[in-house]
């Protein structure tokens, strides 16, 4: 099963696109649990000036960039917050029912639209605090190597 983020905003060079790749590059050595590796798609930020049309524009590039029907998920500060066995389960159940692709979208600093959220599966929260695309975008990199790690029986996670 592939693995992707899609997220508004792009990642500057720097330490957070550093890091980043240090989680996806990780994730990639992870393809005998039938998952591969992390691909990312970004959506440029709307530049509308409503809050309301900015977050609806992001939506509709966010919808259009997943091609071929793929499963959705969500980060957004409304979602549930999981363990990260939680989340690893969700995804090795994603995997072992047969999705070929799994994607994640991360909003803009609007959030993520209605449409998005209603059409994911899951929505999940790291905490009721808003936080900057980048480091949202390091924080899923990170949950999802440590899933497969907790897949894997791999010592990262300590629970």
């Amino acid at each position: 099963m592939k693995i992707g983020l899609i997220c508004v905003g792009r990642l500057k060079a720097g330490p957070e696109r550093e890091l980043y790749a240090r989680y996806a590059e990780r994730i990639g050595a992870f393809r005998r649990l039938g998952l591969e590796g992390l691909e990312l798609k970004e959506i440029e930020e709307s530049k509308a000036a409503a809050p309301a049309e900015r977050s609806s524009r992001e939506g509709t590039e966010l919808l259009a960039a997943l091609t071929a029907d793929p499963r959705l998920a969500a980060f957004d500060e409304r979602g549930r917050a999981a363990t990260s066995p939680e989340f690893a389960q969700f995804i090795a159940t994603e995997r072992d029912r047969g999705c070929k692709a799994l994607w994640f979208a991360i909003g803009g600093s609007e959030g993520l639209d209605e449409r998005v959220r209603a059409r994911a599966a899951a929505i999940f929260s790291f905490g009721a605090m808003t936080l900057p695309h980048q480091l949202a975008r390091i924080l899923a990199a990170e949950q999802i190597y440590r899933a497969m790690t907790i897949l894997s029986g791999h010592p990262y996670h300590r629970a």
